[in-house]
């Protein structure tokens, strides 16, 4: 079997894609030669008019470069020629004497897109699996195949700078309307429709107008407008990554390049910098952690799995909604139960806008939204879960009404049903003591907001019958959730970590520290938001409920706080942060003063809680390293403990569930980038001038001792 094949049809040469024994195609260094060989038989060819590459796998064209190739590549001039050899060829395409049409289907994803953008044409399909993005900057990366050069010229300097940037997904509507693909067909008629285009090109060569606004168009034609333009580029990605991501700059800076220089200038820089970037450590980690979401994609315990089709979900709030509308998306029925008509309304509601906004991004047709939404049905009453495989129970932290729903709901659910809880600590054990089939109760705990946090953490009791597990993994994955398993107990895993950080940047602030610093100090460490905004995201009173689930475990270690105290004053004070409009900062519409102020500004009167109005400055690396030692610590004692299966599961759920620095690797890999005998030795002076909390678990005494790491690599 080849990559590809050429079928001559009617004059034209159709390259079908098709890269043996896997489920997408990549990019590679076989493809170049490959290609290579290829077009110089079509050109020689003079029965060929015009050229087609189409891909014969179900849902992708080309979903990227071969990452393997790439993360062992030896040095930079070795990944600096794989970027020439990828311009010479994608050169020799857009110059190449016969029209080339890029037939679109699926995902056109990174290297893929950049073959599509040297290509004639581009037509795709309206299919919602059809997306076009260059993600390669969360990969650390740059687009090396000419992207950075040919996206500028087709769609316009700001729309490709936001595609680069952010790495997002273009859907089929969004991408005709920017210019990026010259037209849309239904997927049936993709190979008929390429074909004509790519004879009529044949016959009747035409220019391209860039399709943009007036404004872009000057700023993009004026020196000064596209300085601007740089400047504010350059502006935000600092704003956002703090420096530590070295890609986004670069990005920028190999297109000024080539749009002030010319193509010739901007695809050296392209190919030197795309060299610098392959061998940084920002992208081995990146990479890494992309390879392990990968592996988690495919459920070790498939042949336990049972058929899931239909789930009820209990609760039609923000968690319950969207779960309902992952499930919906991904094919599944649902039935979603809340207490009142009017609760039940608003969940519908915000399922009903969520998809409404990928409509109008052009994700969906209508018609497509309205199927996904038919798959949705509501209730007030139980009747209908007797029909469910699976029934998510997604309503308030409070033990006691988690068991009584549970109770309830079991009554009526099929025997070989599976009764699964949404809840971000509450143990799983002791929700199961409602349960007559404790073996068939298992955690889900998704993160929120649903539809756009990627983790999914399900959590097993010492009960749990490995079928159910299975079949848990195997609805996340369908829902498109990244799933890791953790062993029950209190907090399980993310919760856990979490907390410990969250209690510290309190006892920073009992200390003396201010509000803002702290934040800042957390976010400079590169995690998205400060743990001070964090709380008041999630809610104080969630905080304090979350401190007392987990108090005894801190105290069986020795640690003594006050912090729950603090809680409990705040809670007095009716301090819930965001959701009342009272909390460590201030919300609502900006009065006064508050008006000429720029971001959100603390609110003072809480100071009073910590000692008083009067703060001092800290060290920004002592506040770093007490909050982000104390949580990967609370992490290696879950690994300890066995609450974790592996690093690697510790570094998913800390990155996708909470925010840890991605560009670190995670709290595992962090500990290894240190090395444990260096995590050791600051812990423990954390432990004499702070106290018992900050005790090492012992399996980093562990790897200090036997000079080991926590991957074996």
């Amino acid at each position: 079997m080849t990559y590809a094949k050429i079928e001559k049809q009617d004059g034209v040469a159709v390259v079908w894609l098709d890269q043996p024994d896997e489920k997408i195609n990549k990019i590679s260094l076989d493809l170049l030669d490959i290609f290579e060989d290829l077009f110089e038989q079509i050109e020689n060819d003079e029965e060929i008019k015009a050229v087609v590459l189409i891909s014969k796998k179900e849902d992708n064209f080309i979903a990227g470069a071969d990452l393997e190739e790439l993360v062992y590549m030896p040095d930079r001039e070795k990944a600096e020629t794989l970027s020439r050899r990828g311009h010479i060829l994608l050169n020799r395409m857009a110059e190449f004497k016969k029209p080339v049409v890029a037939a679109l289907h699926g995902a056109t994803l990174g290297g893929g897109l950049e073959v599509a953008l040297a290509c004639s044409c581009r037509i795709a399909t309206d299919d919602p699996k059809t997306v076009l993005a260059l993600p390669e900057v969360r990969l650390g990366l740059l687009p090396g195949g000419e992207g950075t050069q040919r996206l500028p010229r087709l769609v316009g300097l700001q729309a490709a700078l936001d595609m680069m940037l952010t790495g997002k997904n273009i859907y089929p509507r969004q991408a005709k309307r920017m210019g990026l693909v010259d037209d849309l067909i239904h997927p049936y008629g993709l190979l008929e429709a390429a074909k004509k285009a790519a004879l009529d090109l044949a016959e009747h060569p035409r220019r391209r107008k860039k399709r943009q606004s007036a404004v872009s168009r000057i700023l993009d034609m004026t020196p000064f407008g596209r300085r601007l333009i740089y400047k504010k580029a350059r502006e935000m990605v600092e704003k956002k990554t703090w420096g530590h991501y070295p890609a986004p700059f670069k990005i920028i800076d190999c297109v000024e390049a080539g749009m002030e220089k010319g193509m010739e200038a901007g695809l050296k820089a392209e190919e030197e910098k795309f060299g610098e970037l392959v061998m940084s450590d920002q992208a081995h980690e990146l990479i890494r952690i992309f390879f392990n979401m990968t592996a988690l994609k495919k459920n070790p315990l498939k042949d336990f799995v049972k058929p899931v089709q239909k789930i009820g979900v209990l609760g039609a709030g923000l968690m319950g909604a969207g779960i309902a509308n992952v499930s919906a998306v991904k094919g599944m029925e649902v039935l979603l139960k809340d207490i009142s008509y009017d609760a039940l309304g608003q969940g519908e509601k915000s399922i009903w806008n969520d998809l409404t906004r990928k409509v109008i991004k052009g994700g969906y047709s209508a018609f497509q939204r309205d199927q996904l939404f038919s798959r949705i049905s509501g209730t007030i009453t139980n009747k209908g879960l007797e029909k469910a495989d699976l029934v998510i129970e997604a309503v308030f932290e409070d033990l006691d009404l988690k068991k009584k729903i549970l109770a309830e709901t079991e009554a009526v659910m099929k025997d070989d049903a599976i009764f699964a809880s949404n809840t971000s600590s509450l143990p799983i054990t002791s929700i199961a003591e409602a349960s007559q089939r404790p073996e068939q109760v298992i955690g889900m705990h998704y993160f929120s907001p649903v539809p756009q946090m990627p983790l999914l953490e399900i959590i097993v009791t010492e009960k749990t019958a490995g079928w159910v597990t299975a079949t848990a993994i195997d609805v996340g994955i369908r829902q498109g959730k990244t799933v890791i398993v953790v062993h029950d107990g209190p907090g399980f895993y993310t919760t856990r970590i979490l907390a410990p950080l969250m209690n510290e940047a309190l006892a920073l602030l009992e200390e003396g520290a201010d509000i803002k610093q702290i934040d800042r100090a957390m976010r400079e460490f590169g995690f998205p938001v400060g743990p001070i905004t964090l709380l008041d995201e999630v809610g104080i009173d969630v905080g304090a409920h979350v401190s007392e689930i987990l108090a005894p475990l801190m105290v069986r270690r020795g640690v003594t706080s006050n912090v729950l105290n603090i809680f409990e004053q705040l809670g007095k004070a009716d301090y819930k942060g965001r959701k009342n409009n009272k909390g460590f900062y201030r919300y609502g519409p900006p009065t006064g003063k508050r008006k000429k102020k720029k971001g959100k500004e603390v609110n003072n009167d809480i100071y009073d809680f910590f000692g008083g109005k009067e703060r001092k400055m800290f060290d920004t690396k002592e506040i770093q390293d007490r909050l982000s030692l104390i949580m990967v610590n609370e992490a290696a004692y879950c690994l300890q403990e066995e609450i974790l299966r592996s690093p690697s599961d510790g570094d998913i759920g800390a990155i996708f569930g909470l925010g840890f620095p991605p560009f670190l690797g995670g709290p595992f890999r962090y500990m290894d980038r240190l090395d444990p005998k260096q995590v050791l030795s600051l812990l423990e002076a954390l432990v004499r001038k702070h106290g018992a909390r900050f005790k090492p678990a012992q399996i980093i005494r562990d790897k200090a001792h036997n000079n080991e790491q926590f991957y074996q690599e």
